[in-house]
């Protein structure tokens, strides 16, 4: 085949890429803006930014591309867009934005003058998931809005995901990719499609139906890049726009997960555990298994929301030599932290953390613990419990997803910005027991992206063909057996014991120090 090309946007958190990447899955052309800043906070726990910052930033980006290679750009067969997660845009009747997106990681909480309808109380209460339902009312920033902000909810013609806006910016409509919108809206995970006013949870959701936009399957043409958009992007006018999912969905793709005996390990801001599957099922109980690329799987996921963020705590907490350290020699700090990793052993001489900095929605009464301390324990113990006690919820995310799906995984992918470091990727393997493979390039986001929109225009016939030809195994870390039965024993003995046994106490902390 000859050498095609595709545009690629990996929207992160924290920063923002544009990759030209090939047939082959070589990033050809790469551009990386980061935010500045990330996100602002009014007030503690907010994480608000402008939607049109990010789309400014698009266009910085694919500027800069044009700048270094026009005819390379000009080649591109396609542009596709893959984008974080639970974070929304309020638009006006002329598709304006009304206010910043609240992102997924705000943490505000809405309260309400009036409860749910009776029978949906009663309903979620005895399937035990009533104080999680009054979670994700209470987050669910439409419902913010609806209740704090009325007058700008009351412009509200439109709630739609960022990409959403994205695609609305670039060809002129306003659409959804059934694989974007994922978080805190009224959407049907096994069907895909908006939920129906009869199903349990719509109510939960302060959204009317008709603010919500038309779907379209994924890899699927959008349409073409308007005049306007063309000016402000510098990109060709009339290149097609083919409609992605949100950037798990293209992170697991790119590391070639869509065959049932692997899963994705993403070891990012959120470290997430993912498969494929074409038989839809709820990885926790109440919780959805996620619209995959492609169209017709799904992706059955567990999440440590603060994940690899805990690495950030430590650094500004506890790693300020290392930091010092790092900007004289122009390296990173982490690379500096990995390369003593191999200093503790396998499981830490006893010290174990359970990584709920966080409180999840099927755990909510979780804190953080951290247990086993003894006088031969420091710092850099304290560094590789993090990365197992990551490993550990991890391990348990997985052999839940396998006892509730049936399915048996033999391989694990690794991607998000953990995968770097070698010792990480082998701690991994030993935990398991399984082969930790790596793939050619840490920007595995990137690839699924361009790898759905090469489908998507026709140059591979399936996925399959597409993962063959683009994404290749770069490094296999094999487990060690002897490490492995000390991770089994403790993982087993210890780790799935520390939240059951601590759980009364949790519930003793919010109740003393929040009144609950």
């Amino acid at each position: 085949m000859q050498k095609k090309y595709f545009l690629a946007i990996d929207m992160g958190t924290q920063s923002m890429r544009g990759e030209i990447i090939d047939t082959s899955g070589e990033i050809v052309e790469f551009y990386q803006v980061k935010y500045n800043p990330p996100y602002t906070s009014k007030l503690p726990d907010y994480a608000e930014q402008s939607i049109e910052y990010y789309y400014d930033v698009l266009c910085s980006i694919t500027k800069e591309l044009r700048k270094r290679n026009p005819e390379l750009l000009d080649k591109c067969e396609g542009i596709s867009i893959a984008a974080i997660r639970n974070s929304f845009v309020c638009l006006d009747e002329n598709k304006k934005p009304l206010r910043d997106c609240i992102l997924w990681l705000d943490k505000r909480q809405t309260k309400f003058d009036e409860p749910l309808p009776f029978v949906n109380r009663a309903l979620f209460k005895l399937v035990g998931m009533e104080k999680a339902i009054g979670m994700i009312r209470s987050s669910a920033a439409c419902n913010h809005v609806a209740i704090d902000e009325p007058e700008i909810w009351a412009k509200t013609k439109y709630y739609v995901s960022i990409p959403c806006y994205f695609y609305y910016r670039l060809t002129g409509k306003l659409v959804d990719s059934l694989a974007n919108p994922i978080g805190h809206v009224p959407y049907n995970y096994k069907e895909h499609h908006w939920s129906f006013k009869n199903e349990l949870t719509r109510p939960v959701f302060l959204i009317k139906d008709d603010m919500l936009p038309p779907l379209v399957e994924t890899a699927k043409v959008v349409g073409g890049i308007t005049k306007q958009a063309s000016k402000e992007t510098g990109l060709k006018e009339g290149l097609e726009l083919i409609s992605g999912g949100s950037d798990k969905a293209a992170e697991t793709l790119g590391l070639s997960v869509i065959d049932e005996n692997k899963a994705a390990i993403s070891l990012g801001t959120t470290a997430t555990i993912q498969f494929a599957t074409y038989n839809y099922f709820e990885p926790q109980p109440f919780m959805p298994s996620y619209p995959a690329i492609p169209a017709n799987m799904y992706n059955a996921e567990i999440q440590i929301e603060r994940g690899y963020w805990m690495i950030s705590w430590f650094k500004r907490e506890f790693a300020h030599k290392e930091c010092i350290e790092a900007e004289k020699n122009n390296t990173a700090p982490e690379k500096l932290l990995n390369d003593r990793l191999k200093e503790v052993p396998a499981g830490c001489d006893g010290l174990m953390l359970q990584p709920y900095w966080c409180a999840g929605l099927t755990n909510v009464n979780a804190k953080g613990a951290i247990i086993g301390w003894s006088d031969q324990h420091s710092r850099i113990y304290l560094y590789r419990a993090i990365i197992e006690g990551i490993g550990y919820a991890l391990m348990e995310g997985l052999e839940t997803m396998e006892k509730r799906s049936k399915q048996h995984i033999d391989t694990l992918y690794i991607g998000g910005g953990g995968s770097q470091s070698d010792e990480i990727c082998q701690i991994t393997a030993n935990m398991f027991g399984l082969p930790v493979k790596r793939i050619q390039t840490y920007e595995a986001c990137g690839i699924g992206c361009a790898l759905n929109g090469f489908v998507g225009k026709g140059i591979f016939k399936d996925y399959h063909e597409a993962i063959k030809s683009m994404v290749h195994d770069s490094k296999t870390f094999i487990p060690d057996p002897k490490e492995h039965e000390i991770y089994h024993k403790l993982y087993n003995n210890v780790y799935k014991k520390i939240y059951k046994s601590n759980e009364h106490l949790y519930k003793k902390i919010r109740t003393i120090t929040r009144g609950e």
